[in-house]
Protein backbone atom coordinates (compact mmCIF):
# COMPACT_ATOMS: atom_id res chain seq x y z
CA UNK A 1 0.00 0.00 0.00
CA UNK A 2 1.46 3.36 -1.02
CA UNK A 3 1.46 6.59 0.97
CA UNK A 4 -1.57 8.03 -0.87
CA UNK A 5 -3.66 4.95 -0.06
CA UNK A 6 -2.71 5.17 3.62
CA UNK A 7 -3.45 8.89 3.94
CA UNK A 8 -6.39 9.55 6.28
CA UNK A 9 -9.21 11.89 5.32
CA UNK A 10 -9.12 14.56 8.01
CA UNK A 11 -12.84 15.25 8.19
CA UNK A 12 -13.67 11.55 8.39
CA UNK A 13 -11.03 11.00 11.07
CA UNK A 14 -12.41 13.90 13.10
CA UNK A 15 -15.99 12.64 12.75
CA UNK A 16 -15.03 9.21 14.03
CA UNK A 17 -13.08 10.72 16.90
CA UNK A 18 -16.13 12.76 17.96
CA UNK A 19 -18.23 9.58 17.99
CA UNK A 20 -15.62 7.80 20.10
CA UNK A 21 -15.42 10.63 22.64
CA UNK A 22 -19.19 10.87 22.96
CA UNK A 23 -19.47 7.10 23.11
CA UNK A 24 -17.10 6.99 26.08
CA UNK A 25 -19.05 9.67 27.94
CA UNK A 26 -21.69 8.64 30.49
CA UNK A 27 -24.17 11.14 29.10
CA UNK A 28 -24.47 14.28 26.98
CA UNK A 29 -21.33 16.42 26.84
CA UNK A 30 -21.06 20.16 26.49
CA UNK A 31 -19.73 21.42 23.20
CA UNK A 32 -17.10 23.31 25.18
CA UNK A 33 -15.87 20.07 26.80
CA UNK A 34 -15.91 18.27 23.45
CA UNK A 35 -13.75 21.06 22.03
CA UNK A 36 -11.27 20.56 24.91
CA UNK A 37 -11.21 16.78 24.43
CA UNK A 38 -10.64 16.87 20.67
CA UNK A 39 -8.68 20.10 20.20
CA UNK A 40 -10.39 20.70 16.87
CA UNK A 41 -10.84 24.30 15.66
CA UNK A 42 -14.21 25.65 16.82
CA UNK A 43 -15.42 26.44 13.31
CA UNK A 44 -14.61 22.95 12.02
CA UNK A 45 -16.10 21.32 15.12
CA UNK A 46 -19.38 23.21 14.79
CA UNK A 47 -19.65 22.30 11.10
CA UNK A 48 -19.09 18.64 11.86
CA UNK A 49 -21.58 18.69 14.75
CA UNK A 50 -24.23 20.36 12.58
CA UNK A 51 -23.85 17.63 9.94
CA UNK A 52 -23.84 14.80 12.49
CA UNK A 53 -26.96 16.18 14.21
CA UNK A 54 -28.78 16.56 10.89
CA UNK A 55 -28.01 12.95 9.96
CA UNK A 56 -28.92 11.46 13.34
CA UNK A 57 -25.44 10.34 14.44
CA UNK A 58 -25.55 12.64 17.46
CA UNK A 59 -28.31 14.48 19.30
CA UNK A 60 -28.38 18.04 20.56
CA UNK A 61 -29.89 19.07 23.91
CA UNK A 62 -30.11 22.19 26.04
CA UNK A 63 -30.53 24.47 23.01
CA UNK A 64 -27.41 23.11 21.34
CA UNK A 65 -25.09 23.46 24.32
CA UNK A 66 -24.92 19.69 24.90
CA UNK A 67 -24.46 16.81 22.48
CA UNK A 68 -24.64 13.04 22.82
CA UNK A 69 -24.73 9.85 20.79
CA UNK A 70 -27.73 9.62 18.44
CA UNK A 71 -29.97 6.82 17.22
CA UNK A 72 -28.02 6.23 14.00
CA UNK A 73 -24.97 5.20 16.00
CA UNK A 74 -27.10 2.68 17.89
CA UNK A 75 -28.43 1.18 14.66
CA UNK A 76 -24.95 0.73 13.22
CA UNK A 77 -23.61 -0.71 16.47
CA UNK A 78 -26.49 -3.17 16.66
CA UNK A 79 -25.76 -4.28 13.10
CA UNK A 80 -22.32 -5.45 14.25
CA UNK A 81 -23.97 -7.71 16.83
CA UNK A 82 -26.69 -8.90 14.43
CA UNK A 83 -24.19 -10.14 11.85
CA UNK A 84 -22.00 -12.07 14.33
CA UNK A 85 -22.86 -15.77 13.90
CA UNK A 86 -21.13 -16.77 17.15
CA UNK A 87 -23.11 -14.40 19.37
CA UNK A 88 -26.47 -16.24 19.60
CA UNK A 89 -24.64 -19.41 20.69
CA UNK A 90 -22.51 -17.41 23.14
CA UNK A 91 -25.59 -15.83 24.72
CA UNK A 92 -27.12 -19.24 25.40
CA UNK A 93 -23.82 -20.27 26.98
CA UNK A 94 -23.85 -17.17 29.20
CA UNK A 95 -27.34 -18.04 30.37
CA UNK A 96 -26.28 -21.60 31.23
CA UNK A 97 -23.22 -20.35 33.13
CA UNK A 98 -25.32 -17.83 35.05
CA UNK A 99 -27.75 -20.58 36.05
CA UNK A 100 -24.97 -22.95 37.14
CA UNK A 101 -22.86 -20.39 39.01
CA UNK A 102 -25.40 -17.84 40.22
CA UNK A 103 -23.16 -15.02 38.98
CA UNK A 104 -23.25 -12.45 36.19
CA UNK A 105 -21.55 -13.70 33.03
CA UNK A 106 -19.95 -11.73 30.20
CA UNK A 107 -18.85 -12.35 26.61
CA UNK A 108 -16.20 -10.07 25.09
CA UNK A 109 -13.81 -9.77 22.16
CA UNK A 110 -10.20 -8.57 22.07
CA UNK A 111 -9.65 -5.46 19.94
CA UNK A 112 -6.05 -4.30 20.15
CA UNK A 113 -5.30 -3.30 23.73
CA UNK A 114 -8.95 -3.45 24.83
CA UNK A 115 -11.82 -5.87 25.24
CA UNK A 116 -15.29 -4.97 24.00
CA UNK A 117 -18.30 -6.45 25.79
CA UNK A 118 -20.68 -8.09 23.29
CA UNK A 119 -23.16 -9.66 25.72
CA UNK A 120 -23.93 -9.86 29.44
CA UNK A 121 -26.36 -11.92 31.46
CA UNK A 122 -26.87 -10.54 34.95
CA UNK A 123 -27.55 -12.67 37.99
CA UNK A 124 -30.78 -12.15 39.92
CA UNK A 125 -28.92 -11.54 43.17
CA UNK A 126 -29.45 -8.06 44.72
CA UNK A 127 -25.69 -7.42 44.75
CA UNK A 128 -24.52 -8.14 41.23
CA UNK A 129 -22.05 -6.96 38.63
CA UNK A 130 -23.33 -5.05 35.62
CA UNK A 131 -21.66 -4.23 32.34
CA UNK A 132 -23.27 -2.70 29.30
CA UNK A 133 -22.90 -4.10 25.80
CA UNK A 134 -20.35 -2.04 23.88
CA UNK A 135 -18.32 -1.18 26.95
CA UNK A 136 -14.58 -1.10 26.24
CA UNK A 137 -11.98 -1.74 28.94
CA UNK A 138 -8.19 -2.19 28.99
CA UNK A 139 -7.43 -5.86 28.35
CA UNK A 140 -4.73 -6.06 31.01
CA UNK A 141 -7.18 -4.97 33.73
CA UNK A 142 -9.87 -7.60 33.08
CA UNK A 143 -10.05 -11.36 33.37
CA UNK A 144 -11.52 -11.46 29.86
CA UNK A 145 -8.53 -9.58 28.49
CA UNK A 146 -5.99 -11.60 30.45
CA UNK A 147 -7.50 -14.86 29.17
CA UNK A 148 -7.08 -13.62 25.60
CA UNK A 149 -3.67 -11.99 26.04
CA UNK A 150 -2.46 -15.34 27.39
CA UNK A 151 -3.11 -16.73 23.90
CA UNK A 152 -0.46 -14.40 22.46
CA UNK A 153 3.32 -14.45 22.57
CA UNK A 154 5.22 -12.00 24.76
CA UNK A 155 6.19 -10.01 21.66
CA UNK A 156 2.59 -9.82 20.46
CA UNK A 157 1.42 -8.63 23.88
CA UNK A 158 4.09 -5.92 24.01
CA UNK A 159 3.09 -4.68 20.55
CA UNK A 160 -0.59 -4.46 21.46
CA UNK A 161 -0.36 -2.79 24.88
CA UNK A 162 0.98 0.64 25.83
CA UNK A 163 4.32 0.94 27.56
CA UNK A 164 4.72 1.00 31.34
CA UNK A 165 3.03 2.12 33.44
CA UNK A 166 -0.11 0.41 32.19
CA UNK A 167 -3.26 2.46 32.81
CA UNK A 168 -5.09 1.47 35.98
CA UNK A 169 -8.80 1.14 36.73
CA UNK A 170 -8.20 0.63 40.45
CA UNK A 171 -5.20 0.72 42.76
CA UNK A 172 -4.95 -3.06 42.28
CA UNK A 173 -4.66 -3.07 38.49
CA UNK A 174 -1.46 -4.65 37.21
CA UNK A 175 0.79 -1.76 36.19
CA UNK A 176 3.83 -3.22 34.40
CA UNK A 177 4.48 -5.63 31.56
CA UNK A 178 6.61 -7.76 33.88
CA UNK A 179 3.75 -8.18 36.38
CA UNK A 180 1.33 -8.88 33.56
CA UNK A 181 3.63 -11.53 32.09
CA UNK A 182 3.56 -13.37 35.42
CA UNK A 183 -0.23 -13.27 35.48
CA UNK A 184 -0.48 -14.50 31.88
CA UNK A 185 1.84 -17.41 32.62
CA UNK A 186 -0.33 -18.32 35.63
CA UNK A 187 -3.38 -18.13 33.36
CA UNK A 188 -1.82 -20.59 30.92
CA UNK A 189 -0.98 -23.02 33.73
CA UNK A 190 -4.46 -22.88 35.30
CA UNK A 191 -6.48 -22.76 32.11
CA UNK A 192 -8.33 -19.62 33.27
CA UNK A 193 -7.54 -16.04 34.25
CA UNK A 194 -8.24 -14.49 37.62
CA UNK A 195 -8.31 -10.91 38.82
CA UNK A 196 -9.33 -9.56 42.19
CA UNK A 197 -10.48 -5.91 42.24
CA UNK A 198 -8.26 -4.94 39.30
CA UNK A 199 -11.27 -3.94 37.22
CA UNK A 200 -13.89 -2.97 39.83
CA UNK A 201 -13.52 -2.62 43.58
CA UNK A 202 -15.53 -5.23 45.42
CA UNK A 203 -15.43 -7.76 42.61
CA UNK A 204 -13.24 -10.62 41.45
CA UNK A 205 -13.51 -12.14 38.00
CA UNK A 206 -12.65 -15.43 36.28
CA UNK A 207 -12.14 -15.59 32.52
CA UNK A 208 -11.76 -18.37 29.96
CA UNK A 209 -10.94 -17.96 26.27
CA UNK A 210 -13.23 -19.57 23.67
CA UNK A 211 -10.91 -21.57 21.37
CA UNK A 212 -12.86 -21.60 18.12
CA UNK A 213 -10.28 -19.30 16.53
CA UNK A 214 -6.49 -19.45 16.73
CA UNK A 215 -5.46 -17.40 18.57
CA UNK A 216 -8.72 -16.98 20.47
CA UNK A 217 -10.40 -13.59 20.08
CA UNK A 218 -13.36 -14.12 22.41
CA UNK A 219 -13.69 -14.99 26.08
CA UNK A 220 -16.31 -15.57 28.75
CA UNK A 221 -16.09 -14.47 32.38
CA UNK A 222 -18.01 -14.50 35.66
CA UNK A 223 -17.94 -11.66 38.17
CA UNK A 224 -17.93 -12.68 41.85
CA UNK A 225 -18.36 -10.43 44.93
CA UNK A 226 -14.92 -10.27 46.50
CA UNK A 227 -16.18 -11.64 49.82
CA UNK A 228 -17.15 -14.85 48.03
CA UNK A 229 -13.99 -15.03 45.91
CA UNK A 230 -12.34 -17.80 47.93
CA UNK A 231 -10.00 -20.34 46.38
CA UNK A 232 -12.72 -22.98 46.65
CA UNK A 233 -15.35 -20.82 44.96
CA UNK A 234 -12.92 -19.75 42.24
CA UNK A 235 -12.15 -23.39 41.47
CA UNK A 236 -15.85 -24.27 41.35
CA UNK A 237 -16.81 -21.40 39.05
CA UNK A 238 -13.75 -21.86 36.82
CA UNK A 239 -14.68 -25.51 36.31
CA UNK A 240 -18.21 -24.57 35.27
CA UNK A 241 -17.04 -21.89 32.85
CA UNK A 242 -14.43 -24.17 31.27
CA UNK A 243 -17.03 -26.92 30.78
CA UNK A 244 -19.50 -24.64 29.01
CA UNK A 245 -16.81 -22.85 27.01
CA UNK A 246 -15.50 -26.13 25.63
CA UNK A 247 -19.02 -27.09 24.56
CA UNK A 248 -19.45 -23.67 22.92
CA UNK A 249 -16.15 -23.91 21.05
CA UNK A 250 -17.00 -27.41 19.81
CA UNK A 251 -20.38 -26.20 18.58
CA UNK A 252 -18.94 -23.16 16.80
CA UNK A 253 -16.31 -25.23 15.04
CA UNK A 254 -18.89 -27.83 13.99
CA UNK A 255 -21.04 -25.03 12.53
CA UNK A 256 -18.03 -23.75 10.57
CA UNK A 257 -18.04 -20.44 12.46
CA UNK A 258 -14.63 -18.80 12.50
Amino acid sequence: MNTDEMRLVKSAERTLRILEVLGDARGPMSVTELHKRTGYPRSSLHQLLHTMIATGWIESTNEGAMVGIGSRALLVGTAYLDRDPALPHAIRTLEAIREDTGYTSHYARLEGASVIYLATRESIAPARATSRVGRQLPAHATSLGKALLAELTATEVSLELPSDPLPGLTANTVSTHAELAEELEATRRRGYSLEREQNTLGLGCIGVSVPYRIPATDAISCSIPIARCTDEEVARVAGIIRHHVQQLATLLRSEGIR
